[in-house]
């Protein structure tokens, strides 16, 4: 499988497209707005212990508080008095790695210490976001600090060395162990990761040097400023996506800006000097995205309704406590029996499933509502399959039996924004009951069709027609953006709000006389 990363990179945002034999199977967005702040460092000071749900609310300087539970709270004993904290695959993805890796994750410690025990109202602790804020829940923090490298994970508060369950091989696992074991000269965790297998003792013994003074110069700055302030700022999403993802995920990088593709090479130069033949820089006339088709399909993944090949269809619904995925014949007939018409269905729907799910990046409590089917064999090789197609997600899935009403309940652990969260907004034209594209993605979706339009027109200046509303974000948070064009283009961008335009519609006109 041939697999591709698409990198499109501009001065609001950047998008970067996971292909696989040129479908996209996951997207990573990253906007000024900072609301993805997963893996950064904080000094953060308590606000609120609370006794009765064994937590509390920590002030990291954003708009929210973040909350922090006993078991994910460093005592002052030595680390050997706490269970071992292996890094898991969820930990990994929650903190911008693949998941690589390794033993379950139990973060208890055997005293069971009580959270009052432990933090107080005032006091200021060193911190690690493990998950970004997502709709009303705050950001969930950990004291555990784990920091990635290329080949090695760094885990200061732990005692342990793990090895990728990716690295099959035993006698290159033992090779891998014995080299950290006879490099580390304290008591740090360590998680070798994928990219190490084959990897010689030197480089090994750099990175490990490289994160232990990250770590040191983490710890400096965390005595001398106050809370709440930003320790440690984890790398952007092009680079994490070059970090994690090349040579394991992807066998090529494609980026669209020379500063992004300047970027990536300077970040391989000092750390995979061999992998940077993997990347181009894309010189095409029409944007990146429309190149590889690629637009169409991010609109796809914000519809309700998905066609099946066959004619039958999936209809995804987002609720405040679960996703639910209903599936449906639609235009299929069959030609044989019903029940073969509905196996085929259902076992067509699975692909589907499972690759919305990943592309959606859906997450919580799923629930699948399949055709009903009478055989139990049937009822078996559709749970087998959906087993078998979500084995390839990278987040953690955990699948129960179809039930004999033809419901499958899931549960898929929540990294970051379900797709459509990140994109959309509540509608207010109905009250909150479906979605409209948010006045920022409208303000990006300007941004591009001006600069599609531009190779074309000769006028001196543009004419913008929009929603008053959009005109309102464009003269006020967006206005960089018109600014950038006006600098980018050399014409000027004369924009009128036309109280009739729907809030996702808009007009571009070339002016040729002044």
């Amino acid at each position: 499988m041939y697999k591709e990363l698409i990198i499109n990179d501009s001065e609001h945002e950047t998008r970067v497209a996971l292909l696989e034999d040129g479908a996209i199977v996951e997207l990573y967005i990253d906007r000024s707005d900072e609301s993805n702040i997963a893996g950064n460092i904080y000094n953060g000071r308590v606000q609120r212990v609370l006794p009765g749900m064994q937590a509390a609310f920590v002030d990291i300087g954003i708009n929210q508080a973040a909350f922090i539970y006993v078991g994910d709270v460093t005592g002052d004993q030595p680390s050997n008095d706490f269970e071992q904290i292996f890094l898991s695959s969820d930990a990994a993805h929650e903190n911008g790695l693949d998941t690589d890796a390794v033993d379950s994750v139990s973060t208890y410690s055997k005293r069971e210490s009580r959270i009052e025990e432990l933090i107080t109202e005032g006091k200021e602790i060193l911190v690690q976001v493990a998950k970004s804020p997502i709709g009303s829940k705050g950001a969930r923090i950990t004291t555990h600090i784990s920091l990635p490298g290329r080949f090695l994970v760094l885990m200061p508060t732990v005692d342990h060395i793990g090895i990728s369950r990716r690295i099959e091989d035993e006698t290159e696992r033992n090779r891998l162990k014995e080299i950290i074991v006879d490099l580390r000269d304290k008591n740090y965790g360590y998680i070798v990761r994928t990219a190490a297998e084959g990897i010689q003792k030197d480089k090994l013994e750099k990175e490990m040097l490289f994160l232990i003074n990250l770590w040191k110069n983490i710890q400096n700055k965390f005595q001398t400023v106050s809370a709440p302030s930003l320790l440690h700022k984890e790398l952007t999403v092009i680079l994490r996506a070059v970090r994690d993802l090349l040579t394991d995920e992807a066998d090529k990088v494609i980026v669209d800006s020379p500063s992004g593709y300047q970027a990536v090479l300077s970040f391989l130069e000092e750390f995979m000097p061999s992998l940077k033949d993997s990347v181009e820089l894309y010189n095409g006339l029409e944007p990146i995205f429309d190149a590889y088709n690629l637009e169409v399909d991010i609109s796809r993944a914000l519809k309700k309704k998905v066609w099946l090949k066959s004619g039958g269809y999936i209809v995804i619904e987002h609720t405040e406590a679960l996703v639910a995925i209903d599936v449906n014949t639609g235009r299929y007939v069959g030609k044989h029996n019903f029940e073969e018409t509905i196996l085929k269905t259902n076992l067509e729907a699975v692909k589907e499933i499972a690759y919305q799910i990943r592309l959606r990046n859906l997450g919580g409590i799923i629930i699948i509502d399949f055709i009903d089917m009478e055989r139990k064999t049937n009822r078996e090789k559709v749970y087998n399959a959906l087993k078998e197609v979500l084995a390839k997600d990278k987040s953690k899935t955990h699948v129960l039996p179809l039930s004999e009403l033809g419901l499958i309940q899931m549960t898929r652990k929540r990294i970051r924004k379900a797709l459509s969260r990140l994109l959309c907004e509540p509608c207010f034209y109905c009250e909150g009951d479906g979605y409209l594209i948010s006045k920022q993605s409208i303000c990006y979706n300007i941004y591009r069709e001006i600069l599609r339009e531009a190779q074309d027109m000769t006028g001196k200046k543009f004419t913008l027609r929009v929603n008053p509303d959009v005109a309102e974000r464009l003269h006020g948070e967006e206005n960089n953006i018109i600014s950038s064009l006006e600098r980018k283009l050399g014409k000027q961008i004369v924009i009128y709000p036309n109280p009739r335009f729907h809030v996702e519609e808009f007009d571009i006109f070339e002016i040729h006389s002044n």
